[in-house]
């Protein structure tokens, strides 16, 4: 049983509640976990709870990382520090698809946090340890 913000076997996962932005600037507070895990370290995911079911997107640790300081990315998401409507430091994650785009704000203490246990779990600069690349290939040739 994994509980919220535990590091357990390679992985981090915090709980977190994210507001939704839409064109007019509204906000609608939805649950979400952040993760990461040692065995795709150079990455984060982010899962959605909806009432559909879950939706995941995963991107580079780097950009999350980067994000909390300055705008970064290019492509599919995008992330930079901002203020929310009432003055908080957040986090916006801009996330583009076919199907069309979304933009949440996260308070910065809690990606901070997530960061800093994804950091403990595998350094920066330490990601190539951690990868099993006979897994890969097998995984990669399997598909």
């Amino acid at each position: 049983m994994m509980f919220e913000g535990e590091i357990h076997t390679g992985s981090v996962t915090q709980s977190v509640a994210m507001d939704c932005v839409d064109g007019a600037g509204q906000t609608l507070s939805l649950d979400a976990d952040l993760g990461y895990s040692t065995t795709d370290p150079y990455a984060v995911t982010t899962t959605f709870h909806t009432g559909g079911g879950d939706v995941i997107w995963t991107f580079a640790r780097d950009l999350l990382i980067r994000g909390l300081t300055s705008p970064s990315g290019d492509g599919d998401v995008h992330v930079w520090p901002c203020l929310d409507a009432s003055g908080q430091a957040v986090v916006i994650v801009e996330l583009n698809s076919p199907d069309g785009e979304l933009l949440v704000q996260i308070p910065t203490k809690d990606v901070y946090r997530f960061v800093n246990r994804t950091l403990s779990a595998v350094p920066l600069g330490s990601e190539g340890d951690y990868l099993d690349l006979d897994a890969l290939i097998n995984q990669l040739m399997a598909a």
